[in-house]
């Protein structure tokens, strides 16, 4: 399992949803071989049971690969078919099914079969090392798809530490070899989840599972930036980090294959409303005006509140449950409550929430994760102390199912919600089937006949790879930029600040030493920075003779700025992390090439970026020449950004400048305003964030005069 990052990876979700759904498609309606066993030799997941069925099927125990019309409009659902007892019923036929959507019978053109054993497989478990991996096994029917995501925003610890064994005990216990399980968090990347065959791993990742629900004590740089605002706004904070990410985790298991995938929602469920009793100014400290008085949250007025602020969660769980059927991905909600008669713990509310109050958030909660789950044919596990009952149960769903398909010819493009249901002429079973889909819309069908879009330059995918989070391990986070000196010299300025710890125990960095040398091995520069950041410190230490100059003035209490000047051409620079008794934690040595700056032509600094909350503050830090620039290129989209850097020509010249604003693939979205005409080399440019969507975006620096023309692309990402 990947453990849990410190960011937020956003989607833009509409544009992956059509891409990924119809991607699926296409590779579903062309047959294909199935990827070789090199056990076997035989495509995989070939020796997995199927049903004696002739429509659709092969006899002799193996399914056939079934053939799907080419058309945008096809239609697939999984259905479940069990008998009074549970058990799956795995003897129907094709004749034996009647799908209607939106009460008109459908014609079913393709039927399967889907039946697992539950613990054995005759074909061998491969280990899934690489990504080819994971999509080519996933594509095996007989592997199982079980994907947790562990909501620890909206789960209290004490309720984690209920259902985390019962969870590992389900990975130990009930999931086949050949079965591939994933975990993820609300701030986990989606690209960092791995379905794995690595089952006891994961069962002992299960068992560290701990909630933070009403906790708003910073784990890490991300949750830091906003831990001191209104509880009310973390909370609308948490849930759209949750809700994104399940969004993105749903994207990735319909991309995996087109049948059945079980995403287990482990969450306490999700609501915008939160009691009076709670609502602090200031998350990290007790009290609010309402201390005391249990029935702060009771009347007409606050269950208005809680109706229309559940209203509009009940609008965005729509979109997953949506999203989710598209993918063919069925939601198991498990709430870790357990068997709830209260939904508050006892020392929550700072002097007690009324039991009205109580009730209505326990049926709030609930009743959220219930809808998730019974409109995309998955269970909700909810006021049971039997977690692992209901566990069991998805086993028992993943294990035998059919799966149909139609060609619709009532939603083409008309983008609407299409009821579905599915009947059996058999009687004494219960059917259970998604309830409908979301069609296609005109746009989407436009999109899916575009040609496709060419590759993005690769100046555009080297900016967005600045775009990293911390690794794990890594003691100190930096920035270097570079900037015209005197005599014809460079100035390097070099930035770091401590990172903290990410889930491990270890020494804190306290300084840093540089050295840098020619190619001949010629000292540069060698000088070691203060222990205290660069807003308190009054200098570099001098070594070897050397007279670094002193540290500009910040706001950002915990950066450490080195700055020296070195001659253009390829230099060699090492940096050794000391800890406060000058034992040196990690080294980081790189060889790069100074530009020369003072050259005729048109070039540009390395820019700088300055995050401000108000528009005050970032109209301080553009008039403020020492200000430090931050490090990280993750921001919220209450901020506002102030880009800085110097556009230099031949002599005296001060050329043009152009700043846009791009989005991910580089196309623009924006110009940005320049002060015109410049009377000083140095810009300073601000961009507001808060009209952006959470994602990836790039800012374009371009310099045109007489000694030519200059680009620089700044990469950064928005979250919510």
């Amino acid at each position: 399992m990947a453990p849990r990052l410190s960011r937020v990876r956003p989607l833009a979700l509409c544009a992956a949803v059509v891409a990924l759904t119809l991607t699926t498609l296409a590779a579903s309606q062309s047959p294909k071989p199935k990827p070789q066993d090199p056990a076997t030799q035989k495509p995989a997941g070939q020796s997995g049971q199927a049903a004696p069925a002739p429509d659709g099927q092969a006899q002799g125990g193996q399914a056939t690969q079934p053939t799907f019309r080419a058309n945008i409009n096809l239609v697939r659902v999984d259905v479940i078919v069990t008998d009074k007892k549970g058990a799956p019923v795995d003897t129907l036929k094709q004749a034996d099914f009647q799908v209607f959507e939106d009460g008109k019978p459908q014609d079913i053109e393709t039927f399967k079969l889907f039946k697992i054993d539950a613990i054995t497989s005759t074909t061998p478990a491969r280990p899934i090392r690489t990504s080819f991996d994971e999509e080519s096994e996933a594509q095996r029917d007989d592997v199982r798809l079980f994907a947790f995501f562990l909501d620890d925003y909206h789960v209290r610890r004490g309720n984690a530490m209920f259902a985390r064994g019962k969870m590992a005990a389900f990975v130990r216990d009930q999931v086949a070899p050949q079965d591939m399980v994933s975990i993820m968090y609300p701030l986990q990347p989606t690209d960092t989840v791995v379905m794995s065959r690595d089952h006891e791993n994961l069962a002992k990742a299960l068992e560290q599972f701990d909630g933070v629900k009403y906790n708003y004590t910073p784990r890490n740089q991300f949750e830091d930036q906003y831990a001191n605002y209104p509880a009310t706004v973390v909370e609308q904070i948490r849930n759209d980090v949750s809700i994104s990410a399940i969004k993105g985790l749903i994207i990735k298991l319909g991309g995996l294959r087109e049948g059945r995938k079980a995403l287990v929602l482990v969450s306490e469920g999700y609501t915008d409303y939160l009691p009076p009793q709670m609502r602090r100014q200031n998350a990290m400290m007790g009290g609010t005006e309402v201390t005391g008085n249990p029935f702060a949250g009771d009347g007409m007025a606050a269950e208005k509140e809680r109706f229309f602020s559940q209203a509009e969660m009940l609008g965005r769980l729509r979109d997953i449950y949506e999203l989710a059927n598209r993918n063919n991905v069925s939601i198991y909600a498990l709430d870790p409550r357990g068997l709830a008669a209260f939904d508050s713990d006892i020392d929550e509310g700072a002097g007690g929430i009324s039991l009205t109050t109580d009730r209505d958030m326990l049926r709030l909660t609930m009743d959220s994760i219930r809808v998730l789950a019974d409109n995309t044919d998955g269970r909700a596990i909810v006021n049971s102390n039997d977690l692992l009952a209901g566990l069991k149960q998805i086993v028992r769903d993943q294990s035998a199912y059919y799966l149909l398909g139609y060609n619709s010819a009532r939603s083409l493009g008309d983008g609407k919600f299409h009821e579905i249901k599915v009947k059996v002429n058999r009687p004494g079973v219960e059917v259970r089937a998604r309830k409908g889909y979301v069609a296609f819309s005109q746009e989407d069908l436009k999109n899916a006949t575009a040609p496709p879009k060419p590759d993005r330059p690769k100046d555009v995918d080297f900016a967005l790879a600045s775009i990293t989070s911390q690794r794990r391990g890594e003691y100190i986070r930096s920035w270097m930029g570079m900037s015209r000196g005197n005599n014809g010299k460079t100035k390097i300025t070099y930035v770091w600040e401590p990172a903290p710890a990410v889930g491990e125990r270890r020494e804190q960095a306290d300084r840093v030493a540089v050295t840098v040398i020619g190619t001949d091995g010629a000292p540069f520069y060698r000088g070691r920075s203060p222990s205290q950041p660069a807003s308190f410190s009054t200098g570099m230490v001098q070594v070897d003779g050397a007279a670094p100059a002193p540290p500009p003035a910040t706001g950002l209490r915990s950066a450490h700025v080195v700055s020296f000047e070195v001659p253009p051409g390829r230099v060699q620079m090492k940096v050794a992390i000391e800890d406060a008794s000058s034992f040196t934690l990690d080294t980081d040595a790189r060889e790069f090439m100074v530009p020369d700056l003072s050259a005729p032509e048109v070039s540009l600094s390395t820019p700088s970026v300055f995050r401000a909350r108000t528009q005050p503050e970032a109209d301080a830090l553009s008039k403020n020449a020492d200000a430090v620039p931050t490090i990280v290129r993750e921001f919220r989209r209450t901020e506002r950004l102030v880009v800085r850097f110097q556009a230099y020509g031949p002599g005296t010249e001060i050329p043009d400048v152009a700043v846009r604003l791009l989005n991910r693939i580089g196309d623009p979205i924006e110009n940005l305003p320049v002060p015109s005409p410049l009377t000083t080399t140095t810009v300073n440019v601000q961009l507001p964030l808060s009209n952006l969507a959470p994602g990836d975006y790039l800012i374009e620096l371009r310099a045109l005069g007489q000694g030519g023309a200059a680009k620089q692309l700044i990469g950064f990402r928005v979250t919510s």
